[in-house]
């Protein structure tokens, strides 16, 4: 809805595409709580917001300069519901968000930026599930998004999507919907354990970039991948009851074995040409572990060797966390706590609850039930949703 608004009214009008969408969802509420749900939700709000966008455009188009492609289209009762009725037609809305998606990486702005505007704009992601995901504060991401506005809202249009500047805005793009991504799956939502329908959304974005011949890029395949390596276990991330499940808790006959062969296609396509980025070792890792029929028959050492590829091609505290449990899968618990305890930035982890929580299940694996309790106190006090306090208060107990 905001990419088809924008598309209208001209990317200097950012704020009013964002207020049509607002009383289209406000519209919604009002309406359905009296005649209920309609048939199709979907198909009902952008009907509410293409009309409010029309009523708009005949009150102020004397007034206000719209998108400037389509002024002289827009001033005439004649050719104004038309190109309306065109902006918010199946085939334009697609290329609507990609222009939307590339528009928001501005070579301007810095990449967290580009980031968390696509996140807010595209995705609805309010500033504290972005700073949630970024492990930062939500002051800080609210000035990066109203800045990033300001930015756009001085462009004169949308992104070209014949441009030749696709490959310094991809990467920007990728790291939006990988973190979208990783917000339905594992995310802070206090609410849900599981989000499938952000998972589901940034995969429908991710096949879109796939359909571009600009971006079928092998890091968009690799993306994809990683992706569709997730989304195989998204349903034994929780049991019967709703219950956070970690990986060697799970039921691996639940694993979605369709999506599973989709991503070992997707991981072929990536390995085409020379690039090689964090999403083709990440899925890579991803693809070993659906490989195995048990946690006992996973190939550990292939894995390790796959951090410590991804340590050189991107450090970070979390990627060094992610490979010292590794190692203490392949190794022993005592070797898994000396990599965690050599993690040279461990300081950005304060606020991770999986810190500790990673301390406390090896210290429990060591017999050492006092220590193992305590670094499972100190992660329940940073839980992050009412599942995450579940799954360390059961750990607590254990």
């Amino acid at each position: 809805m905001t990419a088809s608004l924008t598309r209208l009214f001209g990317v200097q009008n950012l704020a009013l595409a964002e207020d049509v969408v607002q009383d289209a969802f406000c519209r919604a509420l009002e309406v359905w709580r009296v005649r209920g749900v309609p048939p199709n939700p979907s198909a009902w709000l952008m009907t509410t917001a293409r009309n409010r966008a029309l009523d708009l455009i005949r009150r102020e188009r004397t007034a206000r300069t719209f998108a400037p492609e389509l002024t002289r289209l827009l001033e005439t009762e004649w050719t104004a519901a038309a190109v309306v009725e065109e902006a918010f037609s199946s085939d334009v809305v697609l290329g609507e968000q990609l222009r939307m998606m590339f528009s928001c990486c501005d070579p301007e702005l810095a990449e967290p930026a580009q980031i968390a505007l696509i996140l807010n704009i595209l995705c609805g992601f309010g500033a504290g599930e972005i700073a949630a995901a970024y492990l930062s504060g939500t002051a800080a991401i609210e000035k990066r998004i109203a800045r990033g506005k300001k930015v756009l809202a001085r462009s004169s249009t949308l992104f070209d999507l014949s441009d030749a500047d696709f490959a310094a805005r991809l990467s920007a793009v990728h790291r939006a919907l990988y973190l979208l991504f990783s917000e339905g799956y594992h995310g802070a939502s206090a609410h849900d354990t599981v989000r499938a329908e952000l998972c589901d959304e940034a995969m429908r974005l991710a096949a879109l970039l796939r359909e571009h011949p600009a971006t079928r890029t092998p890091a968009t395949f690799a993306v994809s991948a990683l992706m569709s390596f997730h989304a195989a276990r998204l349903q034994s991330r929780v049991d019967a009851s709703g219950e956070l499940q970690a990986l060697w808790e799970q039921d691996r006959s639940t694993w979605n074995r369709e999506l599973i062969a989709q991503g070992e296609l997707l991981l072929d396509h990536a390995a085409r040409g020379d690039e090689l980025t964090t999403y083709h070792i990440e899925a890579a890792i991803a693809s070993v572990h659906c490989a195995a029929s048990t946690i006992g028959e996973t190939n550990w050492n292939a894995i390790v060797t796959m951090y410590d590829q991804l340590m050189l091609v991107a450090p970070s505290a979390v990627v060094a966390l992610n490979r010292a449990i590794a190692i203490a899968q392949r190794d022993g618990p005592e070797r898994g706590i000396e990599a965690i305890e050599a993690i040279e930035d461990r300081e950005r982890l304060e606020a991770y609850p999986f810190l500790n929580a990673a301390l406390g299940e090896l210290e429990r694996r060591r017999g050492h039930a006092a220590e193992a309790r305590r670094y499972f106190t100190a992660a329940l006090a940073l839980a992050r949703s009412d599942a995450e306090r579940r799954y360390l208060e059961k750990r607590i107990r254990e």
